[in-house]
């Protein structure tokens, strides 16, 4: 018997909540973070330990727009953050940055529009999941837990992470991360489950980039583990700070998030990105954005086929 609509109402109200709560592994919380007990820095080489990139994808010519199970038809709606350049960021009242500029390119290939909408990282997931959006574009690394509620596209970038401090400070590297340090993340990262379950230190948690960042300037915390990306976006010569190490990690690559269900928008977004890397669209905005940033060897973006432009 169908529900009446209030009850209706209560119940995906209800869901919502419970998936919320779930993705906590993901979106992290005020006082607790994800345990995984994974090294987001133990490296790994791509070629030989990925197992979720796909061999090859559907052509685009084969791609049909009316089963994209989209919340508008012919439109992506897509959650993202507005303050974490140079991947994903607002300039002039327009949404932009390296991860939002290559959906762009790949919508456009779908013949498919593009819609953003600014949220919070640890609320991010779960709203994917919950079919608030289409996608979520945000450098979210494709961690085994956060599979467990969202779907993944194939990788469009690689991880790596960052010790953000002060120039004078004694805390450098990530070797100096210890358990009377004052550690910044953002919650619900990857770097706040390394903090957190790797390291074994409680950190301070901040719900978006430029909050934490401050926090480092004006002597809050004495580090911010960050996004390598985010880090290079936030720190200036003037303010007196310095990304201190950056280490790179390839096991979890990055990729645009769907809901998991939704496995012929995965398929049509992976058909668009490998389109994007075969006309040299991917190199040329990874250059755009990462001037001075050299790909590992044993990373590469989109299927096992596509051949990088």
């Amino acid at each position: 018997m169908a529900l009446p609509r209030r009850l209706k109402s209560i119940s995906t109200a209800l869901t919502a909540v419970v998936l919320a709560v779930s993705l906590s592994a993901c979106a992290g919380g005020a006082s607790q973070s994800t345990t995984t007990g994974a090294n987001a820095l133990a490296g790994s080489d791509q070629k030989n330990t990925d197992k979720y990139t796909t061999a090859t994808v559907t052509p685009i010519s084969e791609i049909d727009k009316s089963k994209l199970n989209l919340i508008t038809d012919g439109t992506l709606r897509v959650g993202t953050l507005s303050d974490a350049p140079p991947n994903i960021f607002i300039k002039d009242g327009v949404f932009t940055g390296y991860d939002n500029e290559l959906l762009k390119a790949i919508a456009a290939k779908l013949g498919l529009k593009v819609e953003f909408a600014s949220t919070d990282f640890s609320a991010l997931l779960s709203q994917v999941a919950t079919k608030q959006f289409d996608v979520g574009s945000s450098s979210i690394s494709t961690t085994d837990k956060r599979r467990e509620n969202v779907g993944f596209t194939n990788g469009y970038d690689f991880g790596y992470m960052a010790v953000v401090v002060k120039k004078d400070a004694k805390v450098q590297k990530f070797a100096d991360l210890k358990s009377d340090v004052r550690i910044g993340v953002v919650q619900g990262t990857v770097q706040d489950d390394y903090v957190t379950n790797t390291l074994g230190i409680e950190p301070v948690r901040f719900s978006d980039y430029n909050t934490v960042y401050a926090n480092v300037r004006n002597g809050q915390i004495d580090a911010w583990v960050a996004p390598s990306q985010q880090a290079t976006g936030q720190v200036k010569p003037a303010d007196g700070t310095v990304i201190g190490e950056t280490v790179v990690n390839t096991e979890n690559f990055t990729a645009y998030a769907v809901n998991k269900d939704n496995k012929a928008l995965i398929d049509a977004l992976n058909s668009g990105l490998d389109a994007v890397v075969a006309d040299g669209t991917w190199s040329k905005l990874t250059k755009q954005w990462y001037p001075d940033r050299k790909t590992p060897s044993t990373w590469k973006p989109g299927s096992k086929a596509v051949t990088v432009k």
